[in-house]
Protein backbone atom coordinates (compact mmCIF):
# COMPACT_ATOMS: atom_id res chain seq x y z
CA UNK A 1 0.00 0.00 0.00
CA UNK A 2 1.57 2.86 -1.24
CA UNK A 3 0.76 6.57 -0.51
CA UNK A 4 1.46 10.23 -2.53
CA UNK A 5 0.53 13.57 -1.76
CA UNK A 6 -0.85 15.47 -4.84
CA UNK A 7 -1.96 18.68 -3.97
CA UNK A 8 -0.98 21.68 -1.65
CA UNK A 9 -3.90 21.05 0.31
CA UNK A 10 -2.40 17.67 1.69
CA UNK A 11 -4.87 15.62 -0.34
CA UNK A 12 -3.81 11.78 -0.46
CA UNK A 13 -4.19 9.33 -3.13
CA UNK A 14 -3.73 5.55 -1.43
CA UNK A 15 -2.37 3.36 -4.44
CA UNK A 16 -3.30 -0.02 -2.88
CA UNK A 17 -3.60 -3.85 -4.73
CA UNK A 18 -6.62 -5.55 -4.15
CA UNK A 19 -8.92 -8.30 -5.92
CA UNK A 20 -12.37 -7.75 -7.28
CA UNK A 21 -15.01 -9.24 -9.29
CA UNK A 22 -16.42 -7.24 -12.10
CA UNK A 23 -19.83 -6.67 -12.49
CA UNK A 24 -20.32 -4.52 -15.02
CA UNK A 25 -18.78 -2.38 -17.57
CA UNK A 26 -19.56 1.40 -19.32
CA UNK A 27 -17.66 3.21 -21.98
CA UNK A 28 -17.17 6.19 -21.04
CA UNK A 29 -15.56 7.68 -23.98
CA UNK A 30 -13.23 6.97 -26.64
CA UNK A 31 -10.48 6.89 -24.56
CA UNK A 32 -11.47 5.37 -20.85
CA UNK A 33 -14.60 3.36 -19.53
CA UNK A 34 -15.83 3.00 -16.26
CA UNK A 35 -16.11 -0.10 -14.25
CA UNK A 36 -18.20 -1.58 -11.36
CA UNK A 37 -16.17 -3.83 -9.54
CA UNK A 38 -16.79 -6.14 -6.00
CA UNK A 39 -13.38 -5.79 -4.40
CA UNK A 40 -12.20 -7.61 -1.33
CA UNK A 41 -11.29 -5.01 0.82
CA UNK A 42 -13.71 -2.64 0.20
CA UNK A 43 -16.41 -3.63 -1.25
CA UNK A 44 -18.17 -2.67 -4.31
CA UNK A 45 -16.67 0.56 -5.97
CA UNK A 46 -16.45 2.22 -9.31
CA UNK A 47 -13.17 2.52 -11.59
CA UNK A 48 -12.13 4.37 -14.52
CA UNK A 49 -10.06 2.89 -16.77
CA UNK A 50 -8.02 3.85 -19.95
CA UNK A 51 -8.35 2.38 -23.36
CA UNK A 52 -5.32 2.29 -25.03
CA UNK A 53 -4.52 0.05 -28.21
CA UNK A 54 -1.14 -0.68 -27.39
CA UNK A 55 0.09 -3.60 -26.68
CA UNK A 56 2.46 -2.87 -23.76
CA UNK A 57 -0.35 -0.96 -21.47
CA UNK A 58 -1.24 -2.68 -18.33
CA UNK A 59 -4.53 -2.18 -18.22
CA UNK A 60 -6.81 -4.50 -21.06
CA UNK A 61 -10.35 -3.58 -21.60
CA UNK A 62 -10.72 -7.74 -22.16
CA UNK A 63 -10.14 -8.46 -18.78
CA UNK A 64 -13.14 -6.48 -17.81
CA UNK A 65 -16.02 -8.90 -19.01
CA UNK A 66 -18.70 -9.97 -16.57
CA UNK A 67 -17.56 -12.33 -13.46
CA UNK A 68 -13.91 -11.70 -14.67
CA UNK A 69 -11.94 -12.43 -11.51
CA UNK A 70 -8.93 -9.88 -11.35
CA UNK A 71 -6.00 -8.39 -9.46
CA UNK A 72 -5.57 -4.69 -9.82
CA UNK A 73 -3.66 -1.82 -8.62
CA UNK A 74 -6.07 1.56 -8.21
CA UNK A 75 -5.53 4.84 -6.35
CA UNK A 76 -8.08 4.88 -4.01
CA UNK A 77 -8.49 8.83 -2.80
CA UNK A 78 -11.36 8.54 -0.32
CA UNK A 79 -11.68 12.05 0.35
CA UNK A 80 -12.65 13.73 -3.09
CA UNK A 81 -13.69 11.26 -5.57
CA UNK A 82 -15.89 7.58 -5.55
CA UNK A 83 -14.38 6.89 -8.99
CA UNK A 84 -10.72 5.82 -8.71
CA UNK A 85 -7.97 5.53 -11.23
CA UNK A 86 -6.75 1.41 -12.44
CA UNK A 87 -3.11 1.62 -12.89
CA UNK A 88 -2.55 -1.94 -13.62
CA UNK A 89 -4.26 -4.82 -13.55
CA UNK A 90 -4.35 -8.97 -14.67
CA UNK A 91 -6.84 -11.87 -14.44
CA UNK A 92 -6.68 -13.80 -11.28
CA UNK A 93 -8.09 -16.39 -12.75
CA UNK A 94 -8.03 -17.01 -16.50
CA UNK A 95 -11.76 -18.40 -17.77
CA UNK A 96 -11.32 -21.75 -19.59
CA UNK A 97 -14.70 -22.70 -20.64
CA UNK A 98 -17.13 -19.66 -19.37
CA UNK A 99 -16.64 -17.55 -22.27
CA UNK A 100 -16.85 -20.57 -24.79
CA UNK A 101 -20.13 -22.07 -23.13
CA UNK A 102 -23.35 -20.19 -24.53
CA UNK A 103 -25.14 -21.33 -21.39
CA UNK A 104 -22.40 -20.67 -19.18
CA UNK A 105 -22.16 -17.59 -20.45
CA UNK A 106 -25.80 -16.38 -20.48
CA UNK A 107 -25.56 -17.88 -16.50
CA UNK A 108 -22.38 -15.56 -15.93
CA UNK A 109 -24.20 -12.48 -17.54
CA UNK A 110 -27.52 -13.21 -15.27
CA UNK A 111 -25.58 -13.25 -12.17
CA UNK A 112 -23.50 -10.37 -12.49
CA UNK A 113 -26.43 -8.28 -13.93
CA UNK A 114 -27.94 -9.05 -10.64
CA UNK A 115 -24.91 -8.83 -8.26
CA UNK A 116 -24.30 -5.35 -10.40
CA UNK A 117 -28.35 -4.30 -9.02
CA UNK A 118 -28.48 -5.39 -5.50
CA UNK A 119 -24.59 -5.03 -4.42
CA UNK A 120 -24.49 -1.55 -2.06
CA UNK A 121 -21.40 1.19 -2.83
CA UNK A 122 -18.36 0.40 -0.16
CA UNK A 123 -20.32 -2.64 1.58
CA UNK A 124 -17.51 -4.60 1.93
CA UNK A 125 -17.88 -8.47 3.23
CA UNK A 126 -14.72 -10.50 2.92
CA UNK A 127 -17.31 -14.09 3.86
CA UNK A 128 -19.21 -12.43 0.57
CA UNK A 129 -16.82 -12.14 -1.40
CA UNK A 130 -15.15 -15.62 -1.17
CA UNK A 131 -18.67 -17.36 -1.91
CA UNK A 132 -18.76 -15.09 -4.89
CA UNK A 133 -15.43 -16.03 -5.80
CA UNK A 134 -15.89 -19.92 -5.24
CA UNK A 135 -19.06 -20.24 -6.94
CA UNK A 136 -17.51 -17.92 -10.08
CA UNK A 137 -15.13 -20.97 -10.10
CA UNK A 138 -17.15 -23.51 -10.19
CA UNK A 139 -19.21 -22.60 -12.81
CA UNK A 140 -15.94 -22.35 -15.02
CA UNK A 141 -14.86 -25.40 -13.51
CA UNK A 142 -18.39 -27.69 -14.01
CA UNK A 143 -18.65 -30.17 -16.53
CA UNK A 144 -22.47 -31.19 -17.12
CA UNK A 145 -25.63 -31.26 -15.27
CA UNK A 146 -25.50 -27.24 -14.32
CA UNK A 147 -28.72 -25.73 -15.41
CA UNK A 148 -30.13 -25.37 -11.82
CA UNK A 149 -26.48 -23.81 -10.96
CA UNK A 150 -28.27 -20.09 -10.47
CA UNK A 151 -30.45 -21.33 -8.44
CA UNK A 152 -28.33 -22.47 -6.22
CA UNK A 153 -26.23 -19.09 -6.14
CA UNK A 154 -29.57 -16.83 -5.37
CA UNK A 155 -30.78 -19.40 -3.03
CA UNK A 156 -27.50 -19.65 -1.04
CA UNK A 157 -26.79 -15.93 -1.86
CA UNK A 158 -29.43 -14.86 0.49
CA UNK A 159 -27.56 -15.94 3.91
CA UNK A 160 -24.81 -13.22 3.35
CA UNK A 161 -27.34 -10.48 2.65
CA UNK A 162 -29.45 -11.61 5.81
CA UNK A 163 -32.01 -12.69 3.52
CA UNK A 164 -31.98 -16.56 4.37
CA UNK A 165 -35.70 -18.00 5.08
CA UNK A 166 -37.01 -19.59 7.76
CA UNK A 167 -37.34 -23.05 6.87
CA UNK A 168 -37.94 -23.96 9.92
CA UNK A 169 -41.48 -25.90 11.64
CA UNK A 170 -42.55 -26.62 8.65
CA UNK A 171 -46.10 -28.28 8.41
CA UNK A 172 -47.98 -30.27 5.76
CA UNK A 173 -50.11 -27.88 4.20
CA UNK A 174 -48.18 -24.92 5.31
CA UNK A 175 -48.23 -22.17 2.73
CA UNK A 176 -44.43 -20.14 2.59
CA UNK A 177 -44.93 -16.21 3.32
CA UNK A 178 -42.77 -14.32 1.34
CA UNK A 179 -43.11 -11.09 2.70
CA UNK A 180 -41.88 -12.42 6.32
CA UNK A 181 -40.10 -15.49 5.33
CA UNK A 182 -41.31 -18.33 6.98
CA UNK A 183 -43.82 -20.80 6.64
CA UNK A 184 -47.14 -20.30 7.99
CA UNK A 185 -50.54 -22.59 8.34
CA UNK A 186 -53.03 -19.80 7.31
CA UNK A 187 -53.09 -18.30 3.79
CA UNK A 188 -51.67 -14.57 4.54
CA UNK A 189 -54.47 -11.88 4.12
CA UNK A 190 -52.58 -8.47 4.37
CA UNK A 191 -50.87 -9.56 1.02
CA UNK A 192 -50.61 -11.40 -1.53
CA UNK A 193 -47.04 -12.70 -1.46
CA UNK A 194 -47.44 -15.97 -0.77
CA UNK A 195 -46.71 -19.14 -2.35
CA UNK A 196 -49.29 -22.20 -2.00
CA UNK A 197 -49.04 -24.97 0.26
CA UNK A 198 -47.99 -27.20 -3.01
CA UNK A 199 -45.08 -25.62 -4.07
CA UNK A 200 -44.25 -24.49 -0.69
CA UNK A 201 -43.68 -28.53 0.24
CA UNK A 202 -41.09 -28.00 -2.01
CA UNK A 203 -38.80 -25.36 -0.67
CA UNK A 204 -36.82 -27.43 2.37
CA UNK A 205 -36.28 -29.51 -0.31
CA UNK A 206 -34.85 -27.21 -2.68
CA UNK A 207 -32.62 -25.47 -0.11
CA UNK A 208 -30.92 -28.10 0.66
CA UNK A 209 -29.29 -28.11 -2.99
CA UNK A 210 -25.76 -27.04 -3.40
CA UNK A 211 -23.27 -27.53 -6.25
CA UNK A 212 -22.42 -30.65 -5.22
CA UNK A 213 -26.06 -32.31 -5.45
CA UNK A 214 -27.51 -29.62 -8.21
CA UNK A 215 -27.28 -32.35 -10.64
CA UNK A 216 -29.73 -34.77 -8.53
CA UNK A 217 -32.33 -32.46 -8.64
CA UNK A 218 -34.35 -32.70 -12.01
CA UNK A 219 -36.83 -29.87 -13.02
CA UNK A 220 -38.43 -29.43 -16.35
CA UNK A 221 -37.82 -26.20 -18.61
CA UNK A 222 -41.27 -24.79 -16.76
CA UNK A 223 -40.11 -26.16 -13.00
CA UNK A 224 -37.02 -24.08 -13.33
CA UNK A 225 -38.70 -20.68 -14.68
CA UNK A 226 -41.02 -21.26 -12.02
CA UNK A 227 -38.64 -21.70 -9.47
CA UNK A 228 -36.41 -18.57 -10.71
CA UNK A 229 -39.59 -16.46 -11.25
CA UNK A 230 -40.05 -17.04 -7.26
CA UNK A 231 -36.71 -16.82 -6.10
CA UNK A 232 -36.58 -13.66 -7.70
CA UNK A 233 -39.63 -11.88 -6.29
CA UNK A 234 -38.68 -12.88 -3.25
CA UNK A 235 -35.71 -10.83 -3.65
CA UNK A 236 -37.51 -7.46 -5.18
CA UNK A 237 -39.99 -7.86 -1.88
CA UNK A 238 -37.03 -7.86 0.34
CA UNK A 239 -34.72 -5.23 -1.48
CA UNK A 240 -37.27 -2.50 -3.46
CA UNK A 241 -34.18 -1.23 -5.51
CA UNK A 242 -33.74 -4.29 -8.00
CA UNK A 243 -35.47 -3.27 -10.56
CA UNK A 244 -36.56 -5.63 -13.84
CA UNK A 245 -33.22 -7.58 -14.81
CA UNK A 246 -32.87 -7.67 -18.52
CA UNK A 247 -31.15 -10.84 -18.54
CA UNK A 248 -33.97 -12.77 -16.65
CA UNK A 249 -35.79 -13.49 -19.74
CA UNK A 250 -32.82 -14.68 -21.66
CA UNK A 251 -31.97 -17.02 -18.73
CA UNK A 252 -35.26 -18.49 -18.34
CA UNK A 253 -35.59 -19.20 -22.09
CA UNK A 254 -32.46 -21.65 -22.17
CA UNK A 255 -32.74 -24.85 -19.98
CA UNK A 256 -34.72 -27.06 -21.44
Amino acid sequence: MKYRQISAESEFIMLQKTTGIVLYTLKYNDTSSIIDIYTEVCGRASFIISISRSKKTRVKPVMFQPLTLIEFEADFCFATSSLYRIREAKLLYPFITVPYDFFKTAISLFLAEFLYRILREEAESRQLFAYLKYSILRLDEVKKEYTNFHLVFLMHLSRFLGLYPNLENYHKGDYFDMLNAGFTSVCPQQHPFYINPQEASYLPHLMRMNYETMHLFKMNRMERIRCLTVINDYYRLHLPGLSELKSLKVLQELFN
